[in-house]
């Protein structure tokens, strides 16, 4: 198993460990029938338990297909490293979208923020599609919002669509 399959296997034990210490810790809140203050923890705890599975099984299959691949000439790709501006960028917008949310209102500035967040993380490499990341920020935005709003009976700020 090589260094990077370790790691993998190591981050991918620890966060299901961690996962489930959060899931027992969810269990003990308090709470009644229906959606309460241990709804959102339980759900969070479960799917941190799928991811931290998903990482493991991940990393017992690259180790698997390292093995069955013998070839002689090693031929991967290098691994993208992040740019400091890319960490810039998305550090601006958070902050913009923090500074804008009370005033312009949550499904404006989310469906901003999703938006050039998404332009941002487009490889340089590949187009910018403008109309999919549009409407995937739009629908999210909303979805969200009546989530909120319908199922959660919690206002979240609506700024400059004070009518809804």
């Amino acid at each position: 198993m090589t260094t990077a399959n370790k790691k993998e296997l190591i981050i991918g034990v620890a966060m299901l460990g961690a996962s489930i210490a959060y899931l027992v810790m969810a269990y003990r809140v308090p709470g009644h029938d229906g959606i309460d203050a241990a709804t959102v923890p339980t759900l969070l705890a479960i799917l941190l338990c799928l991811l931290g599975l998903l990482q493991t099984l991940s990393a017992f299959a690259r180790h698997a297909q390292a093995a069955e691949s013998s070839s002689d000439t090693p031929d991967q790709p290098k691994p993208t490293v992040t740019e400091p501006l890319t960490v810039l960028k998305t550090l601006g917008l958070i902050l913009l979208y923090v500074v804008l949310l009370g005033p312009i209102g949550f499904p404006i500035m989310t469906t901003l923020y999703l938006y050039l967040q998404f332009i941002v993380l487009t490889p340089v490499d590949r187009k910018i599609r403008h109309l999919p990341y549009a409407g995937i920020a739009l629908v999210t935005s909303i979805v969200i919002y009546l989530l909120f709003r319908e199922a959660f009976d919690l206002l979240l700020p609506a700024g400059l669509l004070n009518f809804l």
